[in-house]
């Protein structure tokens, strides 16, 4: 059945879906087959049931409208997807219309829409106030460092036994150490080098490197898109935000367990305060214990771990590079699952 072309609904952030008179899916727009995971070539002239499930409030809401010959709304909507594996919580607009083989015109909303444009102004600011505290951190540190090398470099002047010597070797490498520790890792100062890369090639090192440190137990899938165009970023810096949330989930898990990597094309998405038309979504997914709740409003932040032996340090530098990127990370989690979304601008696309 051929859907009727709707150029004006194209290019809507709202999801919309047009049903015919049997409640057959006749159109679907990008920003449906983005909010469902859905392509709309695999849905045209089949039921809602081959999309959905938990269908019975829709159902209600659309033999209502039709009922009453009338626009009705369903403000707290649960609708579950086969793509997803997970119900969206949502506000759907259901209308009756007459535009030829159309009778009726849904229009989903996702609830957490505005929570998450004041979360993402949030997470902007916490970034900068990260980067701030980092690098006042890295110069209260770095300064004793050198006090405490210099110390050791008088003392093992001083020394006569050769063999006391390893041990002021020990002090001056370990402190060299720490202060190249603070200069790459607490305070990234170099400007990004941004060229055209391939997205799939930073996956793959990334997967090719965890791999190599857990060789058994682990399985890192791939589900890509590989007709995602070029983006435009510095690939060190996103190589270490992947490495950084997939070597995070493999700890969490103890090096047992299932990652999905993930990535898609997104339509009309606002980013950093900004409209762009397209968007590359990476998704992170694992299998593991998920993240404990007392740390889900603060993982971003530095030297918040939920490991006791880790530093804290590499989500907060994440969220950093990606904010360079101008893009956004989120996630969700709950036990069995835990999902990092990064989004990041296909600005050379908008020309």
């Amino acid at each position: 059945m051929p859907s009727t072309p709707l150029p004006s609904l194209e290019h809507l952030a709202t999801a919309v879906i047009l049903l015919d008179e049997q409640s057959r899916i006749a159109y679907l727009n990008p920003a449906a087959e983005h909010l469902f995971a859905v392509s709309h070539s695999n849905l045209l002239g089949h039921p809602l049931q081959h999309a959905f499930t938990h269908t019975e409030q829709l159902f209600g809401a659309m033999q209502s409208a039709l009922s009453t010959h009338a626009s009705h709304i369903e403000y707290d909507l649960m609708l579950g997807t086969y793509t997803l594996g997970y119900k969206l919580h949502l506000s759907c607009t259901v209308t009756p219309i007459h535009l030829g083989q159309h009778a009726l015109l849904l229009e989903f909303h996702t609830i957490d829409r505005p929570l998450k444009l004041a979360r993402e102004e949030q997470m902007h600011d916490q970034t900068q106030a990260n980067r701030l505290l980092l690098r006042n951190l890295a110069h209260e540190i770095k300064n004793p460092l050198g006090g405490i090398r210099g110390a050791a470099q008088l003392l093992e002047q001083e020394l006569e036994k050769p063999a006391l010597r390893e041990y002021t070797q020990v002090v001056i490498q370990e402190a060299d150490r720490l202060r190249s520790l603070m200069e790459n890792l607490l305070t990234p100062q170099h400007v990004p080098h941004f060229s055209a890369l391939n997205i799939h090639e930073v996956l793959e090192r990334v997967r090719s490197v965890v791999l190599a440190e857990l060789p058994e137990g682990l399985i890192i899938q791939r589900d890509y898109d590989l007709s995602l165009p070029e983006l435009h970023g510095d690939k060190e810096q996103l190589i270490q935000v992947v490495l950084n949330i997939v070597r995070n989930a493999a700890q969490a898990m103890k090096g047992k367990g299932i990652i999905t990597l993930r990535t898609r094309i997104t339509r009309q998405v606002t980013l950093m305060k900004k409209r762009h038309r397209l968007a590359v979504e990476v998704s992170i997914t694992d299998n593991g214990p998920g993240i404990p709740a007392h740390l889900r409003d603060k993982i971003f932040y530095p030297l918040v771990s939920g490991r006791p032996d880790g530093h804290g340090l590499g989500l907060t530098l994440a969220q950093d590079f990606v904010s360079q990127h101008q893009g956004s990370i989120e996630f969700e989690s709950e036990p069995g699952r835990t999902c990092f979304t990064v989004m990041l601008p296909l600005t050379n696309m908008e020309k």
